[in-house]
């Protein structure tokens, strides 16, 4: 399973926000670089970027900052946030991003997310399916559509997507363990989904249940930041 610690940016500096509320807002860092650099040095591979302006404005604004740490890490980047036209995507691969996550898109503008997971291949396109109280979020979880979780995945995988992220909006950043049995039931109605699981992980046992049940990948972020996880037991 992929440990994949999250930079989140507002402002150009790594934030982390609680149940995505931009009024709960930490700032960690001033300079996500160096905090890149840091997982690096830890042995991380991946990392999950997001472009917390870019989801509000919903349009890239952050790709400065993807260009940086592209540029001066090897790590893996799936990069999300504002990504709503061909140019955000061409600004964002461009800029280093090896993924891309569409979230918001894939719900709003189905054909045009159709169109780059065909263009770009599957292996580049992740889908974003954050869900709360069993819909799926939107507009960096300012809104809920009127579309449940297994409708959205099951539209999806029929279309050949491989990735997807899932975040329980209500687990997030509140460090009180992650949304278990929601993964559970993921991976066995979509056993071929390479699931990535975020929000609420809180410890290492959280970890390691959720490899138990073979999550491709889960994402980190408040634990590492509040000290909870260890980035050097994560590699261990």
């Amino acid at each position: 399973m992929h440990i994949i610690p999250a930079i989140d940016i507002i402002d150009g500096k790594c934030v982390r926000l609680t149940q995505g509320d931009y009024a709960q807002k930490t700032v960690y860092n001033e300079d996500p670089l160096e905090v890149a650099k840091s997982f690096q040095d830890a042995g991380v591979t991946r990392l999950h970027l997001v472009d917390l302006d870019g989801a509000k404005a919903r349009h890239i604004v952050n790709q400065k900052t993807l260009e940086s740490i592209a540029t001066y890490t090897d790590l893996h980047i799936d990069f999300g946030g504002g990504i709503k036209s061909d140019e955000d995507i061409k600004i964002a691969f461009e800029s280093g991003a090896k993924q891309i996550t569409g979230g918001t898109i894939a719900v709003k503008n189905k054909d045009l997310f159709l169109n780059w997971l065909e263009k770009y291949g599957s292996e580049r396109i992740i889908l974003g399916a954050d869900v709360l109280h069993g819909n799926i979020a939107i507009h960096g979880w300012q809104e809920t559509a009127d579309l449940p979780l297994n409708n959205f995945l099951e539209a999806y995988t029929k279309k050949g997507i491989q990735y997807a992220i899932c975040t329980d909006v209500s687990k997030d950043g509140l460090l009180q363990g992650t949304a278990l049995d929601l993964y559970r039931d993921i991976r066995r109605q979509f056993p071929d989904l390479q699931l990535i699981a975020s929000g609420g992980v809180t410890t290492m046992k959280d970890i390691e249940a959720l490899k138990k049940i073979d999550c491709f990948g889960v994402i980190i972020g408040k634990a590492i930041y509040e000290g909870r996880i260890a980035l050097d037991s994560l590699i261990r």
